[in-house]
Parts: structure tokens; sequence; C-alpha cells
């Protein structure tokens, strides 16, 4: 797709209240693919304004319109998938067959549960001698990460949307050109004017702006813990609504009668998938001492066989955070088994998929997210579930993982135990109408399902 030169605001593309530009580069070959416009405070401003006027009009929206338009917005994704999926590439790097399968398909599954749950969703309720109603927050100030730049977008619009809300969305830096692709879609579905509105732009210009501004009334927000502290402290201040989906270090756990090749070469895909740019990634890999060396051999020939299958990282700046974790864990004696910080390619903010063996819970890696394809493994005295458990909920993150054993009902009795908000049982499978967050400081609020539209609403109750 052709960049934009303007913002999306009020039902309309418009110039940027400056010049100024941010270029989009190709991780895979460092080439400018693009410049979108850079916003400041008086775009968001403009956003902001267009947003609180389309609101009252779109609260009284009956729930079954507003459940055709974002019916409208999912056909949208599915038409143009290819595009999505192509442009998804060229901006963040992912390859095409990921684009495809991840990228553009599982927006589309999102956007459709929306669809039927705004149909679905009981917005009053008796209780008592009192009616309570489920009302809009208001104007809702979308700020999202770049890696899944449509799947973000889609789990924060199209729930708020549904709730009767309007949308200002501020997407990341780094992958622009799919959210402009997006309001396209949103344009074509016919969503009346300033419903939702695009403001590109840097996180500490434009971000900033749309989370101070006093007339948004909720800040969803997904990305770094640190950027969601100061967002928080902001909407503290303002006592404004606030939901923050943030950063982890899950744990996947396999017990001693786990499937250990199976638990081990899906806990790699796991990791290497996205090139280990998602926030819930299984990046520390708990297995007894009996079969830890087996482990080990196992994870370094999974991660051998990703060679040039995954794709860079999305930045210069992300290859060498990534790679600076790489040689702490070696500086901390950590066991190289496989990769290194050692570039693949000449050109491309590659990293090498790397598996760090005889990693103790107090190094950096088992404790700080590296957000790149590695995978630390550590050990845990056999059959003590004890010192399993410490050690999985034994950091500041608390967002997903993963418990693996013979048994099911086994392996969920220890997921029970973990401080964290989703756990995957035996490799199961997403659910789109699952909640998705985090427990500590791995977020605030849920996201996705029935779950993930509450938070867009607010309570009033009528007693008689």
């Amino acid at each position: 797709m052709k960049a934009h030169d303007g913002m999306y605001i009020a039902g309309a593309w418009r110039p940027a209240a400056t010049g100024d530009t941010i270029p989009v580069v190709n991780p895979a070959d460092e080439q400018v693919i693009a410049h979108v416009p850079a916003g400041g405070a008086q775009d968001v401003d403009a956003a902001v304004r267009a947003a609180r006027t389309a609101f009252p009009a779109w609260a009284a929206t009956p729930p079954a319109e507003r459940a055709a338009t974002i019916g409208a917005v999912r056909d949208g994704l599915a038409a143009r998938k290819d595009e999505i999926a192509g442009t998804v590439t060229a901006e963040l790097g992912a390859p095409p067959a990921f684009s495809q399968a991840v990228h553009a398909a599982v927006p589309i599954l999102v956007a459709g549960s929306y669809a039927e749950l705004a149909a679905t969703y009981s917005f009053e309720e008796r209780v008592g001698n009192s009616t309570v109603y489920a009302e809009p927050v208001g104007v809702v100030g979308a700020i999202t990460p770049w890696n899944y730049p449509l799947h973000q977008i889609v789990a924060k619009v199209a729930p708020a949307l549904a709730a009767g809300c309007t949308v200002v969305l501020k997407p990341a830096e780094n992958t622009p050109l799919t959210a402009q692709l997006f309001a396209e879609i949103v344009h074509d579905a016919g969503l009346p004017a300033g419903m939702f509105n695009l403001v590109t732009g840097l996180g500490p210009v434009a971000g900033q702006a749309l989370a101070e501004h006093e007339d948004v009334d909720l800040v969803s927000f997904t990305g770094s813990t640190a950027v969601g502290k100061q967002i928080g402290a902001v909407a503290g201040a303002a006592v404004k609504r606030v939901a923050l989906e943030l950063g982890g270090k899950s744990a996947n756990v396999i017990l001693p009668s786990a499937d250990l090749a199976k638990a081990v070469n899906v806990g790699v895909a796991n990791v290497m998938a996205n090139s280990g740019q998602t926030c819930s990634a299984w990046t520390r890999m708990l297995v007894d001492a009996a079969r830890y060396d087996e482990a080990v051999e196992l994870a370094g020939a999974a991660a051998a066989k990703y060679g040039d299958r995954i794709g860079p990282v999305v930045s210069e700046r992300q290859r060498a955070r990534v790679r600076g974790y790489i040689e702490r864990g070696i500086e901390e004696g950590a066991r190289l088994v496989a990769g290194g910080p050692d570039a693949p390619r000449d050109r491309g903010y590659y990293v090498r998929p790397t598996v760090f063996a005889d990693v103790t819970p107090d190094m950096t890696v088992a404790q700080e997210e590296i957000f790149g394809p590695v995978v630390s493994l550590l050990r845990y005295e056999d059959e003590d579930e004890d010192e399993a458990e410490a050690i999985a909920n034994g950091t500041v993150y608390g967002l997903a993982g993963a418990v693996w054993a013979g048994d099911e009902a086994e392996a969920a009795a220890f997921a029970r135990r973990l401080h964290t908000g989703q756990v995957d049982i035996n490799g199961g499978s997403f659910n789109p109408l699952a909640p998705f967050g985090g427990y500590k400081q791995s977020g605030v609020g849920r996201e996705l399902g029935a779950h993930g539209l509450a938070e867009y609403l607010q309570t009033k109750s009528l007693q008689f």
C-alpha cells in the first residue's frame, strides 16, 4: 500500500499540523519504504474532539447496529488479508507465511468475535430492586505496539466500538502502515465520521499527548512495563480509566510426567514465532533435573532448525537490545547451546535463534524481558513441584505460561498455582474469546472476549 501523508480524523484524511515525518524501515533489508506524518499535540486534540463529537450518537446506537458495523470491518479485513499480510511483512519483517496465518488471520477472528458479542452482550441486568446498565466509558485513547500491529489495534478498537465508545488510535511508529490500512478498511465499512480516528507519531510526543488529554476517558496501552507505569501515573493523576497490557517473562513448566520432546519442541517454536517479539512468549523453560540434559539437547537441535526461517527483529535498536541480553547471559555464566550475539547476515536486523542452558533464576536472562528469539532453560529438582512453582512465580511479571504433564488434570492443578493471567495446558490452542492479560507488573485489565468488552464499559444502577 502507499502511505498516506495525513491523519485520519473525523472521517477524512487531513494534513498533520506540521510537515514532520517518520521514516518506515523494512527490517529485512534496512531500506526506507515510506514516510508517515509525525503527529503532535495539535493533531491529537483534533482527533479527540472528533471522537467526542461522534460519541453521543454512537453510544445511543442499538447494539445490533454496532454489531453490523463491526461485521463490516471484519469483512473488510478478510477482503484485504493478502494486502495486510504483505504490509506487515514489509514493515515488521515477519515471514510471509506467518503474516498470513497470524498477523492477517487473527484480527479477522477477533473482529468477528466482537461483531457477535456486540449483538449478544447483556448491557443491562436486574439485581433485586435495581436495574444495572453497562454504558460506554466515552472516548478511548488506544496506544498500540509494533509486534502484532493489526491484532493489537483490533483487540482494542473492536471492543471499544462494541461497547459504544469512540476511539483515537496512536499506533507504534515502526508499523504505521498497517494502521493506515486499518483506517482505510474502517472508512470503507461506512463507520460514521469521528468514531475512529488515527494519529501517527512518536510515543513520547503523540502518545503522551493522547494519554494526557483531559477529554480522553480511558487509555488502553499495550507495550513495555516502563511506559505502562508512566501512563498509569498520568491516568491516576487525572482519575482516568486505564487498561495496560505490558511485559512478560512467561514460564514453560515441563513436569516429570510430560512428553518431553513435544513440550520442548513446541516451547522453542513458541519463542521463535514472530522472532521472539511476543509479550506472552514462554521464554523460561523449566525442566526436572533427571531429564534436563536431554531437554537441553532437544532445545538446541530445535533452535538450530530455525536457522534463516525466522524473520528479523523490528529495528536496529531492538537488535542491539537483544544482542546485549545474549552477551549478558554469557557474561553471567549461562551456557550457550545454540545461537549467540553475532549477526547471521550482512543486512537486516537479524538475530540468531538462541538457547541458554544452566540458567539460574537470578540471572538477567531469567528475570528481564528480552523480546527476541532467546530461550533460557532452568533446572528444578526431580518431583519438587514447590521449587518449580517458586521459580515460575519468581519474576515481577505474570502474563502467560504453559504447563505440560502426562495427565491433563495434573497440569491444570499446577497451572492454578501460577501467578499469571493465562496458561496453556499441554499445548492448548489460542482462544479469541478467552480473556488475555496479566497479574503483577504484566498489566491491568483484560483483552479479548466478554472480559475485553467489559473494559470499555462503566456501570449505572437505578433503584426502584
